[in-house]
């Protein structure tokens, strides 16, 4: 009998993490180290590796699902491609003078990253559309050709076209491009009016040339890809992480790779939300904690908060709308992330006044830590987790991965705990509570700061390293649950099989609710109903197995931010845009605390619609119904492990995620082939309905 698997790939800093679901119900995963010369290598060779070992062939796979760190890279190291932008006169310094925001308000040190496009390749034509889409100087095609031929001369790959006011008429935009296209048919266009009609220059600037300026890294990396994995047989369709949470076509993520910058933290947060759904959770905070950074989310009502705005290339991020400014603005929905530099790998040290720190800087997959023996002599947050017993002291991931304890100890003992006067166990739990704390900031930026309760919320915890710190950030901040997913530390790549095939359309239209005119605004929300159709049906989705969720972003008059508000499905009419701002009021003063009067208007900003593909055989269901994975041989049934000062010392019982089946008071670890969950003194674990591990504080 034939056998299917959908494959789910998650290319983190430090692992590559590989999912096999069968048709049978059952997962087969493996993590290995991720090659970052050539990310693709590591996911044929994990794939032949895991197919190999459960004697499966490549044209077994149906579907292989990807989260992708390259476009993110290409920013981050500043690898991407030569791009050049044509803008209107007057307008060839949008992307230096940004939007003033300053990320940190009294550094007088910190200086504006550069701007993706030099200057000197910024080129200007000569035209002018007003902000109401009237034009007020025609368009100098000549300029267009002049500046097309200069960056066709610099040796540019890619061409982004951003002129004024675009968004209201797209005119010269259009004609811009077919110049272009003529002119230079071998470099990749980016048109705003195409990639993002939305209001705000420098956020539409930024956006189309991000979208420019790794379009060509993007399509060069998934052809590799392609290639690969049918050199090596797998014929299966290649889907891809949007950072919205929705998958997208290899095609479509070529051509507006945009949407998948932040491709690989949303796979973790979507299969979150799922878990949280089916156990009947409303509430829950998402915490991925992997071996370089460390990740959380929020969950309201069984969704997804998303932010209509985010930076790229900022560092770490703790989710503040006010402190920005720091990397690269791309105005397109995103998972609303609050990220800190904490993982396995994170390095310790000692600062200048004699403190102890933990990251953000990380020892990566290559050289890894201390007990890693790769050469490196810097301790990290894994070796002391090994030294305080929390992690099996002689191998990972099944035995894959061989540790050296004793290496652990010593770099500890010497770069940590001798210059601050401390026992080794204590400098170890000093670093792991200070990781802790690092991460309880990100905990916090998503629940108490945007005036969440914690205690009304479930911690939901994955990657390699979140369910070894789960139950001690609960405990600080008096949460009282705690869920760790089966094959918690794959869960990102699990997280892809969860995920449905979503587009993103918006349109700008500025005007006072009050006066609005339904019809007109139908007009709009029929148009982007239609883009959303189309896309879908190009990928094979009849019109039964589309779905459309729609959106409003507004504000008071005078703001400079708006909050996206849903919009009801229906035709628009009074009583629908009454509704409209009734709903708007009600999210400001939950955002913000406060709602202003009913003489203060309303402001439309824009319209927004997601079109999502229903497939025939749902994923969710399938993928939450998964078998769990095998049992791992344990080397011993208990072991020394370090809990503070005040507990010191206790042995702890090591078993698998299958003994759950009955209560488990801490201290307890359960070890399992790709992470290690501890349940430490005054929690008590037990397996759920569906496989996780349900941590409740108490007996």
């Amino acid at each position: 009998m034939a056998r299917g698997f959908r494959a789910g790939v998650d290319i983190g800093g430090t692992f590559t993490d590989i999912v096999l679901l069968g048709d049978d119900g059952r997962r087969h995963t493996k993590k290995v180290p991720s090659t970052v010369d050539d990310y693709a290598r590591a996911i044929v060779e994990g794939l032949g590796a895991l197919l190999a070992e459960i004697t499966a062939a490549s044209h077994d796979i149906s579907e292989l699902l990807h989260g992708t760190t390259v476009a993110s890279n290409a920013i981050l190291e500043h690898k991407g491609a030569r791009t050049g932008l044509i803008t209107t006169k007057g307008f060839r310094d949008v992307l230096e003078i940004r939007n003033l925001r300053m990320p940190w308000l009294y550094d007088m040190s910190w200086t504006k990253p550069p701007p993706l496009v030099p200057r000197r390749l910024r080129v200007e034509v000569d035209e002018r559309i007003n902000a109401q889409g009237g034009v007020d100087r025609p368009l100098d095609e000549e300029s267009v050709e002049r500046a097309v031929k200069f960056l066709v001369g610099e040796g540019v790959e890619a061409i982004a076209v951003c002129l004024l006011h675009a968004y209201a008429n797209p005119a010269h935009e259009r004609r811009v491009k077919e110049i272009a296209a003529r002119l230079a048919p071998g470099i990749a266009l980016s048109v705003s009016a195409e990639v993002l009609p939305v209001i705000n220059e420098y956020e539409r600037s930024s956006t189309t040339v991000i979208n420019a300026y790794v379009r060509p890294i993007v399509e060069r990396y998934l052809n590799r890809l392609t290639a690969n994995v049918q050199r090596v047989g797998i014929r299966a369709p290649l889907l891809l992480m949007q950072s919205n949470g929705g998958l997208t076509t290899a095609a479509a993520a070529a051509e507006v790779p945009m949407h998948i910058i932040e491709s690989g933290p949303a796979a973790g947060v979507v299969g979150a939300q799922t878990l949280a759904r089916r156990s009947g959770i409303r509430h829950a905070i998402s915490f991925d904690m992997g071996g370089t950074t460390a990740k959380a989310a929020l969950i309201e009502d069984g969704q997804l908060t998303r932010a209509a705005e985010y930076q790229v290339g900022a560092g770490i991020v703790l989710g503040s709308r006010l402190l920005s400014g720091a990397g690269y603005t791309l105005k397109v929905p995103a998972i609303d992330l609050a990220e800190v530099g904490a993982g396995g790998g994170s390095l310790l040290w000692i600062d200048a006044g004699g403190a102890l720190q933990v990251g953000p800087e990380s020892a990566g997959a290559v050289p890894g830590p201390v007990c890693y023996g790769q050469g490196n002599d810097e301790p990290t947050v894994t070796d002391a987790n090994v030294v305080l017993g929390y992690l099996n002291p002689a191998q990972l991931v099944g035995g894959a991965l061989k540790l050296d304890a004793e290496r652990a100890h010593a770099a500890l003992a010497t770069k940590i705990a001798r210059p601050l006067g401390l026992s080794v166990e204590a400098a170890a739990f000093g670093a792991h509570r200070i990781a802790a704390a690092n991460m309880i900031r990100a905990l916090k930026a998503v629940s108490s700061e945007r005036g969440r309760d914690p205690r009304d919320y479930a911690l939901v915890a994955f990657g390699g390293n979140g369910p070894l710190f789960a139950a001690g950030m609960a405990e600080a901040m008096a949460m009282t649950r705690v869920l760790v997913p089966p094959s918690a530390g794959v869960f990102s790549s699990f997280g892809l099989l969860y995920a449905e095939i979503e587009y993103y359309f918006t349109k700008t239209k500025k005007l006072l609710l009050c006066g609005a005119a339904p019809a007109a605004l139908q007009a709009i929300v029929d148009d982007l109903d239609a883009e959303a159709r189309a896309r879908l049906a190009a990928d094979g989705f009849g019109n039964d197995r589309i779905e459309l969720r729609r959106s409003a972003s507004m504000h008071y008059q005078g703001q400079s931010f708006e909050l996206r508000v849903p919009l009801a499905a229906g035709r628009l009419d009074r009583a629908a845009l009454a509704a409209l701002e009734e709903a708007f009021g009600a999210e400001h003063e939950r955002t913000y605390g406060h709602r202003a009067g009913a003489d203060e208007p309303v402001e439309l900003v824009s319209l927004e619609t997601v079109g999502r593909g229903i497939p025939e055989q749902p994923r969710r269901e399938a993928a939450v119904a998964a078998a769990l994975a095998p049992d791992i041989t344990l080397m011993a049934s208990s072991r020394q492990a370090y809990f503070g000062p005040e507990r010191g010392w206790r042995e702890a019982g090591v078993v698998n995620r299958s003994a759950l089946q009955s209560p488990h008071a801490g201290p307890c670890i359960v070890e399992e082939y790709d992470a290690t969950c501890l349940v430490p003194p005054g929690w008590t674990a037990q397996l759920d309905d569906f496989g996780n591990i349900a941590m409740r504080r108490g007996p």
